[in-house]
């Protein structure tokens, strides 16, 4: 919605309208609060987390008629299961209506096991080499 060339996590929340700007910065601490080691950056003209050593965490937008996190993986879904069904919308795709408050408490843990994903992947990774 509002990425459209921003370079950084600041210029996209100042491009935003301000009606989505008060909900994007409630997502923005949420997701920063739940992964404190990860930086912010941008990811396909989107806020996005990468973990220290560079891993894509998660992705998050403002849309028309919802708030988008990404992504839903597989983890995600198993770990949060039919909590989460009302939000998955497509495959790796979690959507949050505007029209509702963010529900801040599943976002959280959707952090934690996107965090806990990454960590395990750099542990394999390591073990390897």
């Amino acid at each position: 919605m509002a990425g459209g060339g921003a370079v950084s996590v600041d210029e996209y929340f100042a491009a935003l309208p301000d009606d989505r700007r008060e909900a994007m910065a409630e997502l923005r601490r949420i997701v920063t609060t739940a992964a404190p080691r990860a930086t912010e950056t941008m990811a396909y003209d989107m806020p996005a987390l990468r973990t220290a050593d560079g891993r894509f965490l998660l992705s998050y937008d403002a849309y028309k008629r919802h708030y988008s996190l990404f992504p839903a993986s597989d983890a995600v879904v198993k770990a949060l299961g039919d909590e989460l069904l009302p939000y998955l919308a497509g495959k790796g795709t979690i959507r949050f209506p505007a029209d509702r408050p963010i529900p801040s408490d599943l976002v959280r843990r959707i952090v934690e096991v996107r965090v806990g994903e990454a960590e395990a992947a750099r542990t394999r990774t390591d073990r390897r080499a």
